[in-house]
């Protein structure tokens, strides 16, 4: 019997590979092309197969995390596949901030792309990814129901992180005698009380309300791993390096790839980085909310924009404290504005306890329309 579960783990791990079973693996071959215009130094096709090679291999830490979610249950499900699903926007920011401490002649645009991903990460996953998932799921079920009292705590705490971000933003452009020091002041103070709320929530969370966040979908059928346990860790591991390395690669040849291409970096950090790199989030949420596991769909598209807000933007800002490195919480006036009116729009479309694909679209048009935004007009990060 140990041999026939060995072998079948064994086949689980390769189909988790595999371009027969998961059309998306084909783009796996973009990570032996990065490699190789890596080596050839064109700079361009670097920064862009490194970019499509992260699509893939987030798909596989996604797909780890959905096994290993199975046998932990749908909150602590929900909390990995949004820690991994932003392990890209971390690697990158941390490699920016580095890069930005070792060449200060490249400092400002690495603050502009580590500023750029956090904000676009925000709005990819509450608009993008939750969008498709309500679409996804609104269009196989009629309506979907999920936890109201989850959400609501998500929901707050997405609104305490914007007011972490209106108040640099709004002090610099109102207060005359307003220095860059004091920003820089008030946004390291600010994050060391973001993370203290953000370990809060998860005590809020896990330990002494869990009863709050147990699952009321009735709906959903129980579903076997098709994975060990031991094999899931392994991809994920596997798949998280590998996302690591590409990244390097890609936030090294941004700058050239922008001038090359005419896109504004400001572009390629809110859109294109958080669009391949929360393919993760893309993939897992969207197919948990066609099997109607709205609770999880939401613990991850939420999930993942709450640890972006209240976790990964302050740590980076402490990390580049410790580094050196001159960044703020000041994202800008209009990102501000539109990460702000990004979350009132997803809470009042979520207020009702209930989703329909019309709700999917609404979000997915909000998006779009930043997007132009974003590609047209030309915006100064902390302008």
């Amino acid at each position: 019997m140990s041999e026939v579960v060995h072998e079948s783990n064994y086949d689980s791990v390769l189909d988790a590979f595999s371009p027969l079973k998961n059309r998306l693996n084909w783009l796996l071959l973009a990570v032996p092309v990065t490699l190789f215009f890596n080596i050839q130094g064109n700079v361009e096709m670097t920064f862009l197969f490194s970019m499509i090679s992260i699509m893939p291999l987030a798909f596989l830490m996604g797909h780890a995390t959905e096994e290993i979610a199975l046998r932990a249950g749908e909150n602590l499900g929900g909390l990995l596949n949004a820690t991994f699903g932003n392990a890209v926007e971390i690697i990158i920011a941390s490699i920016a901030i580095y890069t930005a401490f070792s060449d200060p002649d490249q400092a400002e645009t690495m603050i502009v792309l580590v500023q750029a991903s956090l904000i676009g990460s925000i709005l990819g996953n509450l608009l993008l990814v939750l969008g498709l998932a309500l679409l996804w799921g609104g269009i196989r079920f009629r309506v979907q129901s999920f936890n109201q009292s989850a959400l609501s705590m998500n929901g707050s705490l997405l609104l305490l992180a914007i007011l972490a971000l209106i108040i640099p933003a709004a002090a610099h452009h109102t207060g005359s005698n307003v220095t860059d020091e004091n920003i820089l002041e008030l946004s390291r103070y600010a994050s060391l009380a973001l993370l203290v709320m953000y370990g809060l929530s998860l005590f809020f969370q896990f330990k002494t309300h869990s009863d709050l966040f147990d699952s009321t979908e009735e709906s959903s059928h129980h579903e076997e791993p098709k994975m060990s346990i031991k094999d899931a860790w392994i991809l994920l591991i596997l798949a998280t390096i590998l996302v690591g390395y590409m990244a390097e690669l890609l936030v090294h040849s941004v700058d050239d790839a922008a001038k090359e291409w005419g896109l504004p970096t400001l572009f390629i950090g809110v859109i294109l980085l958080p669009f391949f790199g929360n393919a993760a989030e893309h993939f897992t949420a969207v197919i948990v909310a066609g099997k109607d596991k709205m609770d999880l769909s939401l613990a991850i598209a939420i999930g993942s924009s709450v640890q972006i807000a209240v976790f990964v933007a302050p740590l980076m800002v402490l990390f580049a404290w410790i580094m050196g490195v001159g960044l703020s919480l000041e994202f800008g006036l209009l990102e501000t504005a539109a990460t702000f009116m990004g979350v009132l729009v997803a809470n009042f479309i979520l207020n009702d306890g209930k989703t329909n694909w019309l709700e999917g679209a609404m979000l997915l048009a909000c998006y779009a329309i930043l997007a132009l935004s974003f590609l047209l007009i030309p915006f100064e990060v902390g302008a």
